[in-house]
């Protein structure tokens, strides 16, 4: 039987990201990420890497963003559009259980599209130049606890299609793994 594990797009290729400038975190991150390939490679589970919407929509030269600002009917639909082969993907590997078994989904926490139990949220938007609130609008910026845009409708197209998968942030998963 093959395991499959669906990771965020970024767990694999860290150019897609918006660049970072806490190091700190940074390297928090790229550490869980090595030992999550350890396992998933020590372990022989398969991976399937979901689609990056900020990157498909943005492009590398984006800047960072908060929750509300992908709240919308049109990056909800970018985030659909690109779901349709993956969620093809996984009812196809659901329905045949004797050949695949999907262990789960990994989102990175604190994204406004990837979060699972964390996404930043704010007051942020309109021009940078000249705003006068712009200290104001950026400390409005806090993570709160709940999913990214990305996230919420892969949920809302995981429970249309009837399909029961754990999501787990990349922490939590190198814990589960370790378990197995």
């Amino acid at each position: 039987m093959k395991r499959i594990l669906a990771v965020t797009h970024c767990i694999l290729n860290r150019a897609s990201k918006v660049e970072g400038y806490n190091i700190k975190e940074i390297n928090e991150e790229n550490n869980l990420r090595k030992k999550l390939l350890n396992e998933v490679l020590t372990k022989d589970i398969e991976l399937l890497q979901l689609p990056c919407p900020e990157f498909t929509m943005y492009g590398s030269k984006r800047w960072g963003h908060e929750k509300s600002q992908f709240d919308n009917p049109f990056f909800k639909s970018h985030c659909n559009n690109l779901l349709k082969p993956i969620i093809e993907q996984l009812i196809e590997y659901y329905t045949n259980k004797e050949k695949f078994e999907i262990m789960g989904i990994v989102a990175i926490d604190g994204s406004p599209s990837c979060g699972y139990n964390f996404t930043c949220k704010g007051n942020y938007g309109g021009e940078l130049g000249g705003c006068a609130s712009l200290n104001k609008k950026i400390e409005s910026i806090s993570l709160e606890n709940e999913s990214g845009i990305f996230i919420e409708e892969l949920k809302k197209l995981l429970d249309a299609h009837n399909i029961k998968i754990p999501i787990r942030t990349l922490k939590d998963e190198v814990i589960h793994l370790k378990k197995l």
